[in-house]
C-alpha cells in the first residue's frame, strides 16, 4: 500500500487532539507486515502522538490521536468508563429490520486472530443494531459497540445471520456486481473483482467531552471502495 499522506487524513486538529479519517488496510500499531502504521506516521506529523484506540487493519473511519498525556489520559479514562459513543456503518448480507437491537453475547479471543462467543468464559460484549437502509439483498446497518472487544461487531452481527459483506472470517460474502446487475457481461477472459475487497465496516462518528468537559463529535465520511459499493447497492436497489 502506497504511503498515506497524513496531513490528508486530518478532519479536525486542537491543542489537544488530532481527528483522523484512518483509510483501509493500514494497522494502528506497529505490523511487521506493513511498514506503515498510524501510530508511525501520526508521530511524524506530531512527535507526542498517542493513539487513544484502535480500528481492524480492514476497517476504514474516524480516529483520535492524542497530542499529550494529559489528552490521552483524559480520552482513555472515557473509553474505560464506555462513555465514548462510537457509530459504525457496515453493509451485511441480507434483509434485516433491526430497530435498535442489543446484542449481549460474550466474546473470547482464540490463539489464531478470530474471537467466538463464549457464554461461560467470554468477555462482556454488547453492541445497539439499528437498520438504516435497504438494498435488494443486502442491508446497511448502523452499529454502536457499547463495549470494545476485538471483532466485537462482526461476531455479532454474524450471530444474528447478518455477516458483514466481504467478511469471509465471519461467515460473510464478496459482492460481486455481476449479482447486482442485470445482463452484466463480463469481458472475455478477465476475472470479476468484488465490488469492495474488505469487510465492509466503516467507522462513521465519534463522540467523546474534550479537556474542557464539552462534547465534542466528529464524522468520517466514506472511503472511495466503501463509497462505490453503496452507490452500485443504491443503483440497483
Amino acid at each position: 500500500m502506497k504511503k498515506p499522506d497524513f496531513n490528508e487524513l486530518i478532519i479536525s486538529e486542537t491543542d489537544d487532539y488530532i481527528i483522523i479519517s484512518k483509510p483501509p488496510f493500514i494497522s494502528t500499531l506497529e505490523d511487521r507486515a506493513d511498514p506503515n502504521n498510524i501510530l508511525k506516521l501520526s508521530k511524524s506529523y506530531w512527535d507526542k502522538s498517542q493513539v487513544c484506540h484502535r480500528l481492524d487493519k480492514e476497517t476504514s473511519g474516524v480516529m483520535a490521536i492524542a497530542k499529550n498525556p494529559k489528552a490521552y489520559s483524559h480520552l482513555s479514562v472515557q473509553f474505560e468508563k464506555r462513555t465514548v459513543k462510537k457509530t459504525y456503518e457496515a453493509v451485511v448480507d441480507g434483509l434485516h429490520n433491526f430497530k435498535n437491537d442489543r446484542i449481549d453475547a460474550p466474546i473470547t479471543a482464540m490463539t489464531n486472530g478470530v474471537v467466538k462467543i463464549d457464554n461461560r468464559y467470554g468477555k462482556k460484549a454488547t453492541t445497539v443494531l439499528t437498520t438504516t437502509e435497504a438494498f435488494r439483498r443486502h442491508t446497511l446497518v448502523e452499529c454502536q459497540p457499547e463495549t470494545g472487544r476485538m471483532h466485537q461487531i462482526r461476531i455479532h452481527l454474524a450471530l444474528v445471520n447478518a455477516p458483514i459483506v466481504g467478511d469471509k472470517q465471519y461467515g460473510g460474502r464478496h459482492l460481486y456486481l455481476s449479482s447486482l446487475k442485470p445482463k452484466f457481461n463480463l469481458k472475455k477472459d478477465t476475472e470479476e473483482l468484488p465490488l469492495i475487497k474488505r469487510v465492509a465496516l466503516h467507522a462513521k462518528t465519534l463522540e467523546f467531552k474534550d479537556l474542557s468537559g464539552h462534547k465534542v463529535s466528529f464524522s468520517a465520511p466514506y472511503p472511495k471502495d466503501f463509497a462505490v459499493l453503496m452507490k452500485q447497492l443504491k443503483a440497483y436497489i
